[in-house]
């Protein structure tokens, strides 16, 4: 070949070493996780909710805009399957169906149970419209959730929740988790059926809500706490949940009337602050239960 050539159509010289290091050297840009073959969002302001209950309940409580019904090829048409594609029926959306593969992409642990449902984001309340049905429940119960983090805690903790009959429940916008769509998963959609409110500050929240005719009571293992077993819970509560490992803030326990402590026999110190508030939101559900007329 003579000198000056190149080799193949189309190459007109070839990288000098120092180039191709750099190049080398340089970090390899990944795409985000969307365009690595999951499935786009068509509205860029949606989200994905996943799983077979959560779908179904937000399909039921019927409170966002919903976009897309997706399902994985070959799912069987069983309940609720069957449900979810009816109720998505009657507002209009009929199923899409795409490889397992592209829903396992689209959301990575894989608990989405082949359904994915695109819906505007969750339709927090505000503080006024839950202190304004309150007066709806004879004994009402606020659950007010002092900067929890971690997605497992708060969905089971509204899962309990929405079982005990809340009036609602207060949640701070900045440094704790919102309602994301893996909440939403772990509640088991119950809070599609709940009302939540994300406020700004939890120190004036608690103050409307003792305004409002609540007694703020925090669950906090300290000296002065009374056992919950042995307290007079029969009133109106706002319940107060402190954080995981933290507890509650010192100056969001100033505003609690009382607090509330599990006994403890074993060697293990705590619980994990959704077994925990769920046993004081079943105690105080138990002591209104027997002191309400029944029928």
């Amino acid at each position: 070949m003579a000198k000056g050539k190149t080799r193949g159509k189309g190459i007109t010289s070839r990288p000098s070493r120092a180039k191709t290091e750099q190049k080398s050297a340089a970090p390899r840009k990944l795409p985000p996780a969307r365009e690595q073959g999951g499935i786009r969002l068509s509205n860029p302001s949606a989200e994905f909710l996943y799983g077979r209950n959560p779908v179904l309940e937000s399909l039921r409580a019927g409170r966002r805009k919903f976009y897309r019904l997706i399902l994985a090829e070959g799912v069987r048409d069983t309940y609720p399957i069957d449900e979810i594609i009816s109720l998505a029926a009657r507002k209009g959306l009929y199923p899409l169906y795409f490889p397992r593969e592209k829903l396992d992409e689209t959301i990575p642990d894989g608990h989405h149970q082949g359904v994915l449902l695109e819906t505007s984001p969750y339709p927090y309340a505000l503080l006024e419209e839950i202190i304004g049905k309150a007066p709806e429940h004879p004994l009402p119960v606020v659950l007010v959730l002092d900067l929890l983090q971690d997605p497992q805690n708060v969905g089971n903790l509204l899962r309990t929740a929405e079982a005990v009959g809340v009036a609602g429940v207060v949640i701070q916008e900045r440094r704790a988790v919102g309602v994301t769509p893996a909440v939403v998963k772990t509640s088991a959609g119950a809070v599609e059926h709940l009302l939540v409110a994300q406020v700004t500050n939890l120190n004036r929240a608690l103050e409307g809500l003792k305004e409002a005719g609540l007694w703020a009571m925090g669950l906090e293992k300290a000296p002065e706490a009374v056992d919950i077993f042995e307290a007079d819970l029969k009133m109106p509560i706002a319940l107060v949940i402190g954080s995981e490992g933290k507890g509650i803030r010192p100056s969001v326990r100033e505003k609690c009337d009382l607090l509330l402590k599990l006994p403890m026999e074993g060697r293990v110190s705590s619980l994990n602050a959704a077994v925990a508030g769920s046993i004081a939101l079943y105690q105080i559900y138990y002591q209104h239960k027997r002191c309400l007329p029944q029928g």
